[in-house]
């Protein structure tokens, strides 16, 4: 019986963590030793190899030289290797999941993010269930190899597509939530895998990662009450090549003409503004109000029901492509890797 060859990438964040039991520290411990210290990874149906940043990051220190990192390892191991589990700081997980989607073109193995609140060595650990069932989730398969073949990411027995999710909790086990997207997988007694909800990609294209990503952005959070010197200050800043703008509800924002003016002048500036709903669920419907039809007139691009997280490394992903603004938004606004419906 075949069995499947997991690579383990460590980058980082608590689930490496070991407390010293004196003075209470923490310290990153030796993968090397993974299976000394959970013994139930010898119980997988798999083999498990290792590769660790040589200087491991907290998630807060995250930024694209690192995901172009975690790309390359992928990339290196990716036909000796069935399956990727990546071990990650929470805070900014979602971040690292949503723009390695897009990095990866052309995926068609597993590729799952997990981490935990508790440090593997803290007796409540969240750390080994979300390690080991990563592990088992990535080696699944079936008469046609690999039963995920996307980005996902687990966490407290449930697998999510990665660039569909937010974390949602900074004290609970349950730290992520998918609200636009049902779960992939749910692991309980046996593992319930929602097939239709998979992403099923096409062989007929060879996989290659792509390494370079536009981090001319910015994220600007509307508020009541913004003013138009604040604003400016976000949207005329001489790099910058593309906002995600998180507007309220379906969309909505002031209809005020100072505001709706400086956007208008962003635009013809060649900037791309995206319109993201502040809201963790639902979707930005643009023209269904009245306070957003003239958003659309004047050209902004519709996120749907992405995540923020999903918008601006899509946003980073797209803008090195060197596409005209017609295809430009005709990319953006379609689903590339299942981040919107």
């Amino acid at each position: 019986m075949y069995q499947s060859n997991i690579l383990l990438i460590y980058t980082g964040g608590t689930i490496g963590m070991i407390k010293n039991p004196e003075t209470g520290a923490l310290k990153s411990f030796d993968f090397d030793n993974l299976l000394i210290k959970i013994p139930e990874l010898k119980l997988l149906d798999c083999t498990i190899e290792t590769v660790s940043f040589e200087e491991p990051i907290d998630s807060s220190n995250m930024s694209p030289q690192y995901w172009i990192k975690i790309a390359d390892i992928i990339e290196t191991y990716y036909h000796s290797c069935d399956g990727f589990v990546v071990l990650h700081g929470s805070d900014t997980m979602s971040y690292t999941a949503s723009a390695l989607s897009f990095m990866l073109e052309n995926l068609s193995k597993p590729v799952i993010f997990t981490g935990s609140q508790l440090p593997i060595g803290d007796l409540r650990t969240d750390a080994k269930e979300n390690l080991i069932t990563s592990i088992q989730v990535a080696s699944l398969r079936d008469y046609d190899g690999p039963i995920i073949k996307e980005v996902g990411l687990y966490f407290e027995y449930k697998l999510y597509r990665g660039n569909r999710t937010t974390k949602i909790n900074a004290e609970h086990f349950e730290a992520f939530a998918s609200l636009n997207y049902p779960e992939l997988l749910e692991s309980g007694v046996h593992l319930k895998i929602n097939k239709d909800f998979l992403i099923k990609p096409s062989n007929a294209f060879k996989f290659k990662i792509h390494s370079q990503l536009n981090t001319n952005v910015s994220i600007v959070k509307l508020f009541p009450g913004i003013s138009e010197k604040m604003l400016q200050v976000f949207l005329l800043c001489s790099d910058l090549e593309g906002v995600v703008l998180e507007t309220y509800g379906a969309g909505n924002t002031t209809t005020q003409q100072w505001f709706i003016d400086l956007l208008s002048k962003v635009i013809q500036k060649g900037i791309y503004i995206i319109n993201v709903t502040q809201c963790s669920g639902g979707s930005v419907l643009m023209g269904q109000y009245e306070t957003s039809e003239k958003l659309q007139e004047i050209g902004l691009i519709s996120a749907g029901d992405m995540t923020t997280e999903a918008a601006i490394t899509k946003l980073m992903y797209l803008l090195t492509k060197n596409l005209s603004p017609e295809l430009f938004r005709t990319k953006y606004e379609q689903s590339l890797r299942g981040e919107m419906s």
